[in-house]
């Protein structure tokens, strides 16, 4: 499968924000990526399940899905919420769920999709005993919190080793990664093993169908090799 991409709206203009997110999809985002923040897990407060319900519109008109990630503690309290808002994706950190199995069955029961994610400085080992629970397992590639930071320098073995730990399961889950994902190292995220890469300032800064072009012409070596061995 190409590689998807799934814009932040952190970065994009919230006073025009259904126009730049459905700029956003019209270029090629098939999913849309909302961070979640709370001040406690994270330090920064962001958005809620209100910013999910606006976009709906676009998502009912395009079919875009919404990629929503909860860098919030205790987040079991508010998955109804974000559900009933309209979310396609949540993905959860492992280090915000006491019993992180429990947290992403409860997100499959309620129909959504489950993702599980975790700070750069956790060991993959965390993830044990949940990567055979979820659709999505995610690397951050930054340290949460705020947008437009730098791509951390590891993140690209990161990832490889989460590739190697979900195909040893035989998981069909997409391995995403979230942070300073820009054009110019877009390919090694995706070469590395990444299937969905959340973009933020890239996007939404500057000519949103512009720099959205950049990254489809840049991944489109995966997406060509991707389509050979379909075929």
């Amino acid at each position: 499968m190409p590689p998807i991409l799934s814009p932040s709206i952190l970065s994009a203009d919230f006073a025009h924000l259904e126009r730049d997110a459905g700029e956003a999809v019209k270029a090629g985002a098939h999913w849309l990526h909302v961070d979640v923040m709370d001040g406690h897990f994270v330090p920064n407060i962001t958005m809620g399940p209100v910013i999910v319900r606006a976009l709906q519109p676009l998502r009912r008109r395009t079919g875009v899905w919404l990629d929503v990630h909860l860098m919030i503690a205790y987040p079991d309290r508010y998955l109804s919420a974000f559900v009933e808002a309209g979310s396609d994706v949540i993905t959860v950190h492992v280090e915000a769920c006491p019993d992180p199995v429990a947290t992403v069955k409860a997100i499959r029961a309620l129909g959504v999709r489950p993702g599980i994610t975790l700070n750069p400085d956790t060991p993959l080992a965390a993830l044990d005993g949940v990567l055979e629970h979820v659709d999505v397992a995610m690397v951050m590639s930054v340290h949460p919190g705020f947008a437009g930071q730098v791509y951390l320098p590891g993140s690209n073995d990161r990832i490889a080793a989460l590739r190697c730990r979900l195909d040893a399961m035989g998981s069909d889950a997409l391995l995403q990664v979230d942070g300073g994902v820009k054009p110019h190292n877009a390919l090694a995220a995706a070469t590395a093993g990444a299937s969905v890469l959340v973009a933020g300032s890239a996007i939404f800064k500057g000519d949103i169908a512009s720099n959205a072009a950049r990254f489809c012409e840049v991944l489109a070596p995966v997406a060509q090799q991707d389509r050979a061995t379909a075929s």
